[in-house]
């Protein structure tokens, strides 16, 4: 596929199944919760700098803020900058949605030879679709071939030695053996120059921010009491989980989720159009939060056909338990 965008950016439709409504008394809108709840369900999409390692920066995030946990969305070495969507507090449970999500890269490529341009162009194109890659000797996962899809590489300059170039692909790809693997396809030899990621699954470099923004929006609320600084840094878990295919479930359907229950078919109100059985999926509220990850076991088609069964199983649970009241019924003693 040669699309130009991510598989996670393809523009998702909702489809209505039935309607209800949603109660007041119960959960807010992502973006009218508490400022101390909004921190600790919030996501920083921060802009990695050269230096640093990404546990490193997701540590000194931890400790500005003042919080127990926060994960990042996949690693990036020392010397790559750009985008590293950290997780805080309680979304630290949906990091793993995020990490499995598309990258783009803006990647520096230095041939060990001159090569022709059009050669370059030619073999570049190549290099799209599924390809098989050896992680690097230094490297954070097992070393074991594994297809890694490369949605687009797009040459945006060759200038002598150099090849600037535009690359969406599949989580784990590692862009230092691509650049190594078009330089053995044009018998020149090639490596990494530079590297900068600029998408990550929903995040791109439209609301990156730096950690001395973090930390100034911070001191703002200590010292103020001026929220608004970091509510533009610290964005909604929400929109770290808007590439996945989503369900939204009625207001008496969501405790029995959050305390581990499947999501059966009465309990869905609209539905992604393009849902395929075993789809990671996630389901949310009518106000928009997020109750939990899951697993498809319907299509679309089915989902919307069936009045009654399992359409989905619970696999990661967000939402606190007691959000939302009860709506179900316990079977007596």
């Amino acid at each position: 596929m040669n699309s130009g965008i991510l598989a996670s950016e393809h523009k998702r439709e909702l489809v209505l199944k039935a309607e209800a409504k949603t109660s007041p008394l119960y959960g807010c809108s992502p973006y009218d919760r508490p400022i101390r709840e909004h921190i600790e369900m919030g996501v920083v999409n921060l802009d990695k700098p050269v230096g640093p390692t990404s546990h490193e920066l997701t540590a000194w995030v931890k400790d500005i803020l003042e919080l127990k946990k926060a994960g990042h969305s996949g690693s990036l070495d020392p010397i790559v900058t750009g985008v590293l969507p950290i997780m805080l507090g309680k979304a630290t449970k949906t990091v793993a949605a995020l990490r499995l999500s598309g990258k783009e890269y803006i990647c520096l490529m230095t041939l060990h030879e001159a090569v022709p341009e059009r050669k370059v162009l030619r073999v570049c194109k190549e290099f799209t679709g599924p390809l098989f890659q050896m992680p690097p000797i230094i490297s954070a996962v097992k070393r074991a071939v594994r297809v890694r899809n490369i949605y687009y590489l797009e040459v945006l300059d060759v200038k002598e030695k150099s090849v600037l170039m535009r690359v969406g692909c599949e989580a784990g790809t590692y862009m230092r053996k691509l650049c190594h693997d078009i330089g053995v396809a044009l018998g020149c030899g090639a490596h990494m120059q530079e590297l900068r990621r600029t998408k990550t699954g929903p995040f791109g470099e439209d609301t990156l921010v730096s950690l001395h923004e973090l930390k100034d929006a911070y001191v703002f609320l200590q010292e103020d009491g001026d929220e608004s600084f970091l509510r533009k840094v610290i964005r909604p878990m929400e929109e770290g989980l808007a590439h996945l295919p989503k369900l939204v479930i009625r207001d008496s359907a969501v405790d029995a989720v959050c305390r581990g229950a499947a999501i059966a078919a009465p309990g869905i109100l609209s539905l992604d159009k393009n849902i395929n059985k075993g789809d990671d999926i996630c389901l949310f509220t009518l106000k928009g939060e997020a109750v939990a990850l899951c697993t498809a076991l319907m299509d679309t088609g089915e989902m919307l056909e069936n009045e009654h069964g399992i359409v989905a199983t619970t696999e990661r649970v967000i939402m606190d338990a007691g959000t939302y009241p009860q709506g179900w019924r316990s079977k007596p003693k």
